[in-house]
């Protein structure tokens, strides 16, 4: 057993190559192997998002607090509030983040298939993030 103090892992500003605004990570868990499970907790602030992206094993957020959104490619954006759970699958394209006049805080988990938990591709648009959401 082996535990983590908050104070040992520090909040981080997420890589800007990778995200558009300011997002903050604080990390949760990067299993050692043979486990693969990987956990984030992520705090966007309004109108930052991620990339255009995908998980090799899917990925689960929990909505901690806020109100987001996600998109997937072809497809209007959806809200996430405080409570709920999204499932992504494998491979599914996808963006996620705050809504333009609110904080959002989530919890990424996700698995890492050979070392690697997503690809990353282009930034999400401001045409394709401000597309109204369906609720």
């Amino acid at each position: 057993m082996h535990i983590h103090k908050y104070f040992e892992r520090p909040t981080k500003l997420a890589d800007s190559d990778w995200f558009t605004g300011r997002v903050w990570q604080d990390p949760i868990v990067e299993a050692p192997a043979p486990a693969c499970v990987r956990a984030l907790k992520v705090s966007f602030e309004p109108g930052a998002r991620t990339a255009w992206h995908t998980h090799p094993l899917g990925q689960t957020l929990y909505i901690v607090s806020g109100t987001g959104l996600i998109g997937l490619r072809s497809e209007t954006p959806k809200e996430m509030n405080t409570g709920d759970t999204i499932w992504i699958a494998p491979g599914e394209e996808h963006w996620h983040g705050a809504s333009p006049m609110h904080f959002m805080t989530h919890i990424a988990i996700q698995e890492a298939q050979n070392g690697q938990v997503a690809d990353w591709l282009e930034k999400v648009s401001d045409k394709d993030y401000l597309i109204p959401p369906k609720p």
